[in-house]
C-alpha cells in the first residue's frame, strides 16, 4: 500500500511532527506540505531535523490537490469553515485543531466562546485517540485531533471510569513550552519563560470537556501549569473513589484496560528513579507511560499519565488514527521508543 499524504499548515510544530513521521512511515508519500507565509522555501527552513530527508518546499494550501490523507494543523477555528473544501481533497481527513473534538456545538460554545461554524459536521468526526475509538476509525472520512492535556488525562482515567470508580477528580497537569506552539508571545520570551512554574489555569481548562465526553459525566477539576521543559505533558489525577480499593484490585483494572494497547505502558516499579511515569524520557515517542498508587489512610487513588504533547498528545496520535482508519498496523511508523539520557 502506498498512501499519498499532505498537511495544509505544515510550518507549526504538529506540523513539522508530521513530516518527521510520514517521511520516514513506510506506506506514506508525503506529496505536500502547505504554508502560506513559507512558500517556495524548503521545509528545513524552520524544521531544521529534516535537512536532508526530503526535498520537499512548501507550498500554497491552493496547490493542495486531492490524496488519501490530508491533515489539518492550523489554528483552532479555521478548520471548520471549509471543512468541505478539505474532504473534497482528503479521502480521509484528520484535523488536529480543537474544531471538530466536541460532538455538539452547544458544548463548544460553552467551552470556546463562539458558535461553530459548522455544527452540523460535529457528529461526523471520529475523535482521535484510538484507544477509545479505533473501530470507529475504520473507513472514517473525518478524524479530530486530540487535546494533549485531554490525551493525558483521558489514559490516566480509563481503567477506573471503565471500573466506575471515579466519584470525584482533581487533575493537576504539568505541561512544557511547545504546548504553546511555534508563535512566540509574551508568556513565551525566554526571559519570562526560563525557569518558570507558572499556573495559568487553575480552574476551567477547554480540555476537560473532552475528557468527561469520552469516559462519561463525573467531577472533574482541572489545573495546569507550565513548567521549564519543551516537550511532555504530565496528569497526576487525584481521584475519590466510588467504594474503597486497594493496591491489587488497581493492577487488575489497569492490566483489563491496557494488556492489548500497543503504545501505553503500565509504570509502577518498587525500586529505582523511574518507579513511575516522566514525560522527559517520553520525548518523540508516541508512548504513553501510566502509573498509579492508593494512600491507604484515605483512599485517595493517585493516576499518574505522562506523554509527549507533539508525540501521543498531537501528531503521534494522528498518524496512529491514519494506520487504524487504513486498516493498517497503528505501530507502523511509531515504533521509535524516545532517547535516554535527554
Amino acid at each position: 500500500m502506498t498512501v499519498s499524504t499532505a498537511i495544509i499548515g505544515a510550518s507549526g510544530y504538529t506540523g513539522g511532527e508530521l513530516l518527521r513521521l510520514l517521511l520516514a512511515h513506510p506506506e506514506s508519500e508525503v506529496v505536500g506540505a502547505s504554508s502560506r507565509k513559507l512558500e517556495g522555501q524548503p521545509v528545513h527552513r524552520v524544521h531544521p531535523n529534516l535537512r536532508g530527508q526530503s526535498e520537499l518546499v512548501f507550498r500554497s494550501p491552493d496547490e493542495i490537490g486531492e490524496v488519501d490523507v490530508l491533515f489539518l494543523c492550523m489554528p483552532h477555528g479555521h478548520a471548520a469553515g471549509k471543512i468541505d473544501h478539505w474532504l473534497g481533497l482528503g479521502k480521509t481527513v484528520i484535523d488536529l485543531s480543537a474544531d471538530f473534538r466536541l460532538r455538539s456545538g452547544s458544548a463548544y460554545k460553552e467551552w470556546y466562546g463562539d458558535e461553530h461554524p459548522n455544527p452540523g459536521r460535529l457528529s461526523d468526526a471520529v475523535y482521535g485517540l484510538p484507544e477509545l475509538h479505533r473501530e470507529q476509525m475504520k473507513g472514517a472520512r473525518l478524524i479530530s485531533g486530540v487535546g494533549c492535556n485531554a490525551t493525558a488525562m483521558n489514559l490516566a482515567l480509563l481503567p477506573l471510569a471503565r471500573a466506575g470508580l471515579i466519584e470525584r477528580v482533581i487533575a493537576d497537569i504539568k505541561v512544557g513550552s511547545s504546548e504553546a506552539g511555534a508563535e512566540s508571545s509574551a508568556s513565551s520570551h525566554h526571559p519570562e519563560r526560563s525557569g518558570a512554574v507558572r499556573t495559568y489555569a487553575p480552574t476551567g481548562h477547554r480540555h476537560a470537556a473532552e475528557v468527561t465526553q469520552a469516559l462519561g459525566e463525573f467531577t472533574l477539576d482541572v489545573c495546569v501549569t507550565a513548567i521549564e521543559m519543551v516537550r511532555g505533558a504530565m496528569c497526576t489525577a487525584h481521584v475519590i473513589p466510588t467504594k474503597p480499593i486497594d493496591h491489587r484490585e488497581l493492577w487488575k483494572h489497569y492490566r483489563e484496560a491496557y494488556a492489548s494497547e500497543p503504545f501505553v505502558r503500565i509504570v509502577r516499579e518498587r525500586t529505582g528513579i523511574h518507579r513511575l511515569p516522566d514525560p522527559k524520557i517520553l520525548a518523540g515517542s508516541n508512548y504513553a507511560d501510566v502509573g498509579f498508587d492508593v494512600d491507604e489512610r484515605t483512599g485517595r487513588i493517585v493516576s499518574i499519565c505522562a506523554i509527549d504533547n507533539l508525540m501521543k498528545g498531537a501528531a503521534g496520535s494522528a498518524v496512529q488514527s491514519m494506520n487504524a482508519a487504513l486498516g493498517l498496523p497503528e505501530t507502523t511508523g511509531l515504533t521509535f521508543p524516545g532517547l535516554h539520557p535527554v
